[in-house]
């Protein structure tokens, strides 16, 4: 297995009861690289994110991380190994303040890495430096998006997952919240990215899949894809 890749996922299938959701994909995302996964609702895309970080219990395949077998690991071993998950509904703490929030998940990274201290999250998201006192359920919607991103930085990731980052929010937050993915991007993070702006995913992608019922119908780069009038049947547009 090269070193270089982050995550091996191969031949995934993953059910909720008798409903078989996933159909033997496979899934590789190498160090610092973007990686978006498309398709309309209900295709799996969640699904097959959930899959990955251990939230299925019935799943099947194999998928390492750094070279280490994970496919049987529950959330906490996979977030231990460097991965970090901004979950679609944001997952903020509602009782605790937005510095209780960003402090639970604090730690140093792999290796000892500390890209992301409190004083550059704080620094890239103004809004919360302004609220650190108040609790996360009273940061609007694009507050407390910044929020959860934030909190998944100050765990040190080397992937970071992020499903459905932008949904719901007022134009000018979404505009914030893409220029602080290109930031992540930008420090060296690898990035699996699912969000229903596919034009915004596919100019920041290196690779990109494309789901049809729990199955891979398209991949490849994300100018090759933006380009192929395929697209617009498997997504709807």
């Amino acid at each position: 297995m090269s070193e270089e890749l982050i995550l091996d996922a191969k031949g995934i299938h993953a059910w909720y009861g008798s409903s078989h959701i996933l159909h033997g994909v496979d899934l590789h995302i190498a160090r610092g690289q973007t990686v978006g996964l498309l398709g309309r609702n209900g295709m799996g895309k969640s699904t097959l994110i959930r899959t990955l970080l251990g939230h299925v219990a019935q799943r099947s395949g194999e998928i390492h991380f750094f070279g280490v077998d994970a496919s049987n690991s529950k959330p906490h071993a996979v977030a231990r190994l460097g991965v970090a998950y901004v979950p679609e509904g944001r997952g903020v703490f509602p009782n605790l303040s937005v510095l209780e929030n960003l402090q639970m998940a604090a730690r140093v990274g792999r290796d000892g890495r500390c890209d992301w201290p409190l004083d550059r999250v704080l620094a890239t998201f103004p809004r919360l430096s302004e609220r650190l006192k108040n609790l996360g359920a009273q940061l609007s919607g694009g507050e407390q998006q910044m929020l959860s991103i934030g909190r998944a930085l100050m765990t040190h990731p080397e992937l970071m997952v992020l499903d459905e980052a932008t949904e719901g929010l007022a134009p000018l937050i979404v505009a914030e919240i893409w220029r602080v993915i290109g930031e992540i991007r930008a420090s060296g993070i690898a990035t699996l990215i699912v969000d229903r702006d596919y034009r915004k995913v596919l100019e920041r992608a290196d690779q990109a899949l494309v789901l049809q019922k729990g199955q891979v119908v398209m991949q490849g780069s994300g100018a090759a894809l933006q380009g192929d009038p395929a697209l617009a049947t498997f997504l709807g547009v």
